[in-house]
């Protein structure tokens, strides 16, 4: 992984890096607060156009276990089953609350972790930028264990906790890049 202290990418990075900190909602115990961002070769209305393609999610991750979803749009809700490189299956809900085309979604988590996430998509060079330039996805999240086993793990193992949690978005952001975006690039 590439990136400065803020998360940001080098240019030309197509993987990002995080920030992390271990309790960023307030009154939750073993809350993972993260800003991952992702330099990508396409421009975002197309990469909005595959991450749309919801179907598409298990052949890109392999450790999505289950999936079940009909659409990114405002009102639908998606069960996941992931399977981090740790000894325990993670089960949630995913609940879209708002989407704004190739710009934004905004999500609540609910199962096995709870919390909140939101996904914007820029051009690359911020504002005012040509489309085709690329683009910056920028993955925010605040995420708490929501059951008691993965409770007592992130209150006696938190460097596991956040291992398996910056494993997940690292992993599917690399993993996405190379099977969504860089065939496409690279035409």
């Amino acid at each position: 992984m590439s990136g400065g202290p803020d998360g940001a990418d080098g240019a030309g990075g197509s993987n990002g890096s995080r920030g992390s900190r271990g309790s960023g909602r307030p009154g939750v115990r073993g809350a993972i607060t993260t800003v991952h961002r992702y330099s990508l070769p396409l421009p975002r209305h197309d990469v909005w156009t595959r991450i749309s393609d919801v179907s598409s999610y298990r052949a890109w991750w392999p450790w999505l276990r289950a999936f079940e979803a009909s659409a990114l749009a405002e009102g639908e809700e998606w069960r996941c089953e992931v399977q981090p490189p740790l000894p325990y299956p993670v089960r949630f809900r995913v609940a879209i609350e708002r989407v704004d085309s190739a710009a934004l979604v905004e999500a609540r988590v609910l199962g096995d972790v709870v919390g909140d996430a939101m996904l914007t998509l820029e051009d690359a060079g911020g504002a005012g930028a040509r489309d085709g330039a690329g683009c910056v996805a920028t993955l925010r999240s605040s995420l708490a264990p929501g059951n008691t086993a993965l409770q007592l793990v992130s209150r006696f193992a938190a460097p596991v906790a956040r291992y398996g949690h910056d494993w997940v978005l690292d992993s599917g952001a690399r993993q996405f890049i190379a099977r969504a975006v860089a065939p496409v690039a690279g035409d």
